[in-house]
């Protein structure tokens, strides 16, 4: 074999190799905090928890996207990217392991460091796709996009069943996602070991960047339109199978309304990166998801229950397009992997938080008007607010412009 074949052979082992990565990593990112929905009640009975102690073990992980988002893009150039996200799977095995211990407190603490975890995988993971896929972004956006989604529809329709087959009830059902971790971290060890030299040159090339992000009109617009975006999907997340009850609708049904959003969010979210990373601009893609979006508001103000499932594939087209077009910002509008981890930091600190105040106030507003009116109403304006910001950053424009 001549050193061109060889050379040949090594680099397709390390597309193979970036790839997979690019797939483990993001399968961990949803589905470790999507899993816990299902089993919350044997989680609640085993340790006797309250309703603010059960809230607790999701909005920890949210808290710590939004407070620790921004602090992982400003220590992203001490290494390079497959090494920070190594310690992230490491970080988030961690957690997973701590969470199924039995303890109480492990249990938070656990939670902890999932978020932990998932927060650097979230803010590191499309600077890697911009550094190691610069021609396919589109593609591997869609990958990326597809792989979370997938592992959070299988983790909210089978965590029950998981538990059952392995024997280990609700400790089963969460400590599955270690195995696709410790994967993971298999993959990537690969990856440093095989290609030391890229690893230090992704290294240098992280270091160029001192670009203040704050500074960025175009980085505030990206920012607020990835949290309008998750502020829609976690309110309806969070309350759609409350809602759907008081609209008559029998409980277990409520879960095949939501698989429904699952599945129809999967193929979306793979096709809009790789068109829209064709695009000059996406504002069309704007205009559509948010037209889409407020359709679906009006759906439940006026029909309620009727159409639901109409309803459902609504929600999930335009949801997947609104998530993976926010990711595919992060490198679109940036020049180099520096700033497209420094703006996924910026976008999804600021985002979450956002995110964060959606769904207490949309139940809230359901305290006070129990039609779920005055909520849809608010939800409504979220959108409007996103279309707003949405054309903004949808221009033909990069952030250090």
């Amino acid at each position: 074999m001549t050193k061109t074949e060889k050379r040949k052979n090594a680099s397709y082992i390390l597309l193979i190799i970036n790839v997979l990565i690019v797939i483990l990593v993001s399968s961990n990112l949803r589905s470790p905090i999507i899993s816990v929905a299902p089993v919350l009640s044997d989680v609640r009975e085993a340790f006797g928890l309250d309703n603010f102690q059960v809230s607790m073990l999701t909005s920890i992980p949210l808290f710590m996207f939004a407070t620790c988002s921004v602090l992982v893009s400003r220590f992203s150039h001490k290494f390079s990217i497959s090494r920070f996200l190594m310690y992230s799977l490491i970080i988030l095995s961690f957690g997973l392991f701590l969470r199924i211990t039995g303890s109480l407190w492990m249990l938070f603490l656990g939670s902890i460091f999932i978020g932990l975890g998932i927060c650097i995988g979230n803010v590191v993971t499309p600077g890697y796709i911009k550094n190691n896929f610069p021609k396919q972004i589109g593609l591997m956006t869609g990958i990326f996009a597809v792989s979370m989604n997938l592992t959070a529809a299988l983790a909210s329709g089978f965590s029950v069943r998981i538990g059952e087959w392995t024997g280990f009830g609700w400790r089963g059902s969460l400590g599955i996602w270690l195995v696709i971790a410790v994967l993971g971290l298999i993959v990537l060890t690969l990856e440093i070991l095989f290609n030391k030299k890229n690893a230090e040159q992704t290294k240098n090339a992280l270091s160029v960047s001192d670009f203040n992000m704050f500074k960025s009109s175009q980085a505030w617009s990206i920012s607020a339109f990835m949290g309008l975006q998750s502020l829609f999907y976690y309110c309806l997340m969070t309350w759609l199978p409350s809602l759907l009850t008081d609209f008559n609708m029998q409980a277990e049904s409520t879960g095949w309304v939501l698989f429904v959003i699952q599945i129809t969010m999967i193929p979306v979210a793979f096709c809009c990166p790789i068109i829209a990373s064709k695009m000059k601009d996406q504002r069309i893609l704007i205009v559509f998801i948010c037209v889409l979006m407020f359709a679906s508001t009006m759906m439940f103000v006026w029909l309620q229950s009727q159409w639901i499932y109409v309803n459902a594939v609504i929600i999930g087209i335009s949801n997947g397009l609104s998530f993976s077009l926010s990711i595919l910002f992060f490198s679109t509008r940036t020049k180099n992997s520096a700033n497209a981890i420094k703006i996924s930091g910026m976008a999804q600190s600021i985002g979450y938080l956002i995110a964060a105040f959606g769904p207490p106030v949309f139940g809230k507003l359901h305290d006070w008007d129990v039609s779920w009116k005055s909520s849809f109403y608010f939800l409504s304006v979220a959108v409007i607010l996103m279309f707003y910001f949405g054309m903004k950053a949808a221009k033909n424009k990069s952030v250090e412009d």
